[in-house]
């Protein structure tokens, strides 16, 4: 299943990216450890290294991050607030650096970077590089078309090693049942769900 929803992505070199209007880079979740710290957890970091890689490869002058929220969870700020504060300890320039309002899903995460955009470039044709997981990138492009915003994919976050489908078959943990397993299949199946609902299978 997930060799299915990641194709035909593959990880690409700066060098192949071209230019754009904004880097985009959509919300990846975060969490809260034990303890009273108050110190935000990753759950994983790719789009938001990939994010700041480009931006230091001078593919745009804006760096751009979604306002990702869980609506469950009131004790975490917006995580492009937190994406915005880390970039900016790594020395990126404040003025180079977005955030949208608040979103919860990719549909709301078009509609915001399309204000925002609008907000920037009012008469300008929006090209962006979109930055989110290889699995979830078909869903989003399409998102972020029928906002008419130009996509350039850059895809990251590969749950699929470059192993071929029948060498992995052939290791015998493969074959084990495991929790792990099942949860990563519910996962790839509500990615399904999502491209069902959103009409973005081509």
């Amino acid at each position: 299943m997930w060799r299915s929803l990641e194709y035909p992505w593959k990880r690409l070199d700066y060098s192949l990216v071209s230019p754009s209007d904004g880097i985009v880079v959509l919300s990846s979740g975060r969490h809260l450890p034990p303890g009273n710290t108050k110190i935000i957890e990753w759950y994983d970091p790719d789009r938001f290294i990939a994010g700041i890689d480009l931006y230091k490869a001078n593919k745009s002058t804006r760096l751009i991050f979604t306002g990702g929220i869980n609506p469950l969870n009131s004790d975490l700020p917006p995580e492009g607030e937190v994406y915005i504060k880390e970039a900016i300890s790594m020395g990126l320039p404040k003025n180079d650096l977005f955030t949208t309002y608040p979103v919860n899903n990719t549909f709301q995460e078009a509609k915001a970077i399309k204000k925002l955009l609008d907000d920037e470039l009012p008469l300008i044709q929006k090209k962006i590089i979109l930055v989110t997981s290889a699995f979830h990138m078909k869903r989003a492009k399409k998102v972020f078309e029928n906002e008419g915003i130009s996509v350039q994919p850059y895809p990251v976050d590969f749950k699929v090693g470059n192993q071929s489908f029948f060498s992995s078959l052939r290791n015998p943990l493969k074959w084990v049942p495991s929790s792990t397993y099942l949860y990563k299949s519910s996962k790839a199946i509500r990615e399904i769900i999502g491209r069902i609902i959103y009409g973005a299978w081509k």
